[in-house]
């Protein structure tokens, strides 16, 4: 389904409410991310209660402006993967260690309690789980500066 074949709305409870070219309307949609690491804004499905998808959007890039915007907020709301942009240091190259991180969401601490908890996805990703569940996100480990790099090599 095209991009511009359905609007997209709140309704009066903050649910997502989508009306499509026939106008039919699906009320408490979901966007779901097919590629959410190696390409989030890529391949957005609005899935209905069931997860059966009403619309498709190919490049949130390229959707309006409104969608957009309540998608990417709808998103932000149900998604938490901190992006580390730089490790500041560890306590050991030990496990389990504690990690002292600078992430787009601020600095903050956590427990890496095995090496397993730090995994590769795609080519340069990796997710790396604290002690709590928590998934932090290192996009590209080859453009992650050179003392940030220098200690997940210890790890990997």
């Amino acid at each position: 389904m095209a991009t511009t074949s359905f609007q997209l709305r709140r309704d009066s409870f903050g649910k997502l409410v989508l009306t499509n070219a026939e106008g039919e309307q699906f009320v408490g949609v979901a966007p779901v991310r097919s590629f959410p690491i190696q390409a989030p804004d890529k391949g957005i499905s609005l899935v209905r209660e069931g997860g059966k998808e009403v619309a498709w959007i190919d490049d949130l890039a390229e959707a309006p402006a409104a969608i957009r915007a309540l998608i990417v907020e709808e998103l932000e709301g149900r998604e938490f993967i901190p992006e580390i942009l730089r490790i500041e240091k560890v306590s050991s190259i030990a496990t389990p260690c504690t990690w002292y991180v600078q992430t787009d969401r601020g600095e903050t601490e956590f427990v890496l309690k095995v090496d397993e908890d730090i995994r590769r996805v795609g080519e340069a990703s990796l997710l790396v789980a604290d002690s709590h569940g928590i998934h932090f996100l290192v996009r590209d480990m080859y453009r992650i500066d050179r003392h940030s790099r220098k200690i997940l090599d210890r790890f990997l």
